[in-house]
């Protein structure tokens, strides 16, 4: 008796090679859904937009699926401590990591640097900012944005080169406190803060900077914001998880992080 495949196969009695090939793409198909993973990734908010363009890339590289959230790394760690489901941190600072390592929650020698961030003061309007910021001392604001720097690696960043300025005990009544650099930035855009501490990647891309005024902030005003990515103890033997932190070092990443302005 005929089996009710055989009966529907449209080719002739005999002829295996369509047969043959229609179980070479099922073999595939089975093999690709049963290799593919997901990895949850907690990433900083100043990485989004890299990220954003990342993540389907890797997708259709890999065939494994990141599921991503985007925040501050101090709340992060917090989280992470208490237990959160993340696999992989992609992180705004180098410290985090190397805490979690210390913690017992990151495996050693995962980690490694992925970027170098830049903080950037920047106004939505023309002219706001001058090429020397200038404008901070002249005072000629009412509000500036930041990060919370006590969760937020740009808003401690922007405290610190305020500090070095020796301004940031006279502005201090005029800051504006996002809860990230998301919302530092959104802040800014909005013109709720005349001004904004932001980061470059939000601002910047493939060599044109967003409409406004901005000062490169220079970099011995403030400490090194070296961008680490761990693997983390939850995402340890995850095939998607090794597979993300891989592509983070791949050619086709990082051409997309240098196009935010992103060092290495």
């Amino acid at each position: 008796m005929r089996s009710q495949a055989s009966q529907t196969l449209p080719w002739k009695s005999g002829d295996m090679r369509p047969a043959s090939a229609l179980l070479a793409v099922l073999l595939w198909a089975i093999c690709a859904s049963a290799s593919a993973d997901d990895v949850n990734v907690a990433v900083a908010a100043n990485f989004t937009g890299p990220m954003e363009q990342i993540v389907p890339e890797f997708e259709k590289a890999t065939g494994h699926k990141a599921v991503v959230a985007y925040g501050t790394v101090g709340k992060f760690y917090a989280q992470i401590r208490n237990g959160a489901p993340f696999e992989v941190l992609v992180s705004a600072d180098e410290q985090t990591p190397i805490r979690l390592e210390n913690d017992g929650m990151a495996v050693p020698e995962s980690r490694f640097t992925y970027a170098v961030g830049k903080l950037v003061l920047w106004s939505a309007k023309p002219g706001v900012v001058d090429d020397k910021g200038d404008v901070l001392t002249r005072g000629d604001f009412r509000y500036l944005a930041i990060a919370n720097p006590k969760v937020a690696v740009y808003g401690a960043a922007a405290v610190e080169a305020m500090t070095k300025l020796g301004i940031h005990t006279a502005l201090e009544k005029r800051l504006v406190v996002g809860e990230n650099i998301t919302q530092a930035y959104q802040f800014a855009a909005t013109g709720n803060a005349d001004l904004g501490f932001v980061a470059l990647s939000q601002i910047y891309k493939d060599g044109q900077f967003a409409a406004g005024s901005h000062w490169m902030v220079p970099a011995n005003l403030y400490s090194p914001i070296k961008q680490d990515a761990v693997l983390l103890s939850r995402g340890k033997g995850n095939p998607a998880a090794d597979a993300l932190l891989n592509y983070l070092k791949s050619d086709a990443a990082k051409k997309v992080i240098r196009a935010y302005g992103y060092e290495f």
